[in-house]
């Protein structure tokens, strides 16, 4: 009687365990998501508090500098203050301040007078093309080129690669974009010299020919500080890669060294450069400050220096929250997708 009812009790005590692992897994997953969520949440607010005080600290007194040269009278001096609302106390300043990003209304330019919305709106795109080319042309070749790299490990390649990665990784960014103006603009005549388009040009096929031409060395200078650290990280992936044991089972089965790189090692190295992959994906809204400011590109990095220069503060605070807002995002974004692509950050 009793053996019969062991097998009983135990069949009926062991559904209720395979329901409990279902749940805490879904309540882990769910614990991770809201702790993400909750970290950028109060990343962005950080973020805001910064954007405020951080630029009141800056030297220079805007209406001074935008009446620079003119003849103005204190009188229109003060006025201007009360117009741009400087002439507040900070606390009120800063209430101002937070009740219109709670109507996700950024305030108008000092200097040019027009909403900051609408001057970020005008600039994201030639910011998105320069440097989302860039990004994309150094994710792609620094990945190949480190996957070589760690494949040929000791090789002539693999040192000659990794060297010039680094030395070009450590060359200041604005330095190397004026040697190619001078050697590839200036002295060859080869490439325009700044701006995004030549005045005049007309036609879909002539603008965007005008366009990739304007671009050229821009994005040169963007993908040769940039791709090393691509190249390194892929090249330090895949050697910790290279001694797993699924490498020797898949060559014991007869796989080529291609197929072996392909199909095995490659995936898996992959992983940790998806975090960096999607950093640089934020990174692509801030545009490349120094290069667009060397090239005289019309997007959110030169925008962000020339209101610096006033300082223009409506524009630097939306621009410095603008900047961090798409960098957490991205951040976010990669937080919530790694566990997708790597089972053992699930487990």
């Amino acid at each position: 009687m009793t053996g019969t009812q062991a097998p009983v009790t135990a069949a009926a005590g062991s559904a209720p365990d395979r329901g409990g692992e279902g749940r805490p897994g879904r309540g882990k997953a769910l614990r991770y998501i809201a702790g993400r969520l909750l970290t950028s949440l109060l990343s962005l607010v950080a973020v805001m508090f910064t954007a405020f005080f951080l630029f009141r600290i800056l030297p220079g007194d805007p209406v001074r500098a935008m009446t620079e040269g003119r003849s103005v009278s204190v009188e229109q001096m003060e006025e201007l203050r009360r117009q741009f609302g400087l002439d507040k106390p900070l606390p009120q300043q800063f209430v101002d301040y937070c009740l219109g990003l709670l109507r996700f209304d950024l305030g108008v330019s000092y200097q040019y007078r027009v909403p900051v919305v609408e001057l970020i709106a005008d600039r994201l795109w030639p910011t998105v093309l320069l440097s989302g080319t860039g990004t994309l042309l150094a994710a792609l070749l620094g990945l190949w080129l480190g996957t070589r790299s760690a494949w040929r490990r000791g090789s002539v390649s693999d040192r000659v690669n990794s060297g010039v990665a680094l030395t070009l990784w450590s060359v200041p960014t604005f330095w190397f974009g004026l040697i190619l103006i001078v050697l590839l603009a200036s002295g060859a005549d080869l490439f325009p010299t700044g701006g995004m388009m030549t005045p005049g040009t007309t036609g879909a096929v002539a603008v965007t020919l005008d366009v990739a031409h304007h671009m050229v060395l821009p994005v040169a200078t963007m993908v040769a500080v940039l791709y090393a650290q691509y190249l390194m990280i892929m090249r330090s992936s895949l050697l910790d890669e290279m001694g797993g044991d699924y490498l020797v089972t898949a060559r014991a089965k007869g796989l080529r060294d291609a197929l072996v790189l392909r199909r095995h090692a490659v995936p898996n190295a992959l992983l940790p450069a998806v975090t960096l992959i999607f950093l640089n994906i934020g990174l692509v809204a801030s545009g490349a400050i120094l290069v667009e400011t060397v090239f005289s590109w019309p997007g959110l990095g030169t925008l962000f220096y020339e209101a610096l220069s006033v300082p223009d503060l409506p524009l630097v605070q939306a621009l410095f929250i603008f900047f961090s807002a798409a960098v957490i995002l991205m951040n976010l974004v990669a937080d919530l997708v790694y566990p997708l692509l790597d089972p053992r950050v699930r487990s």
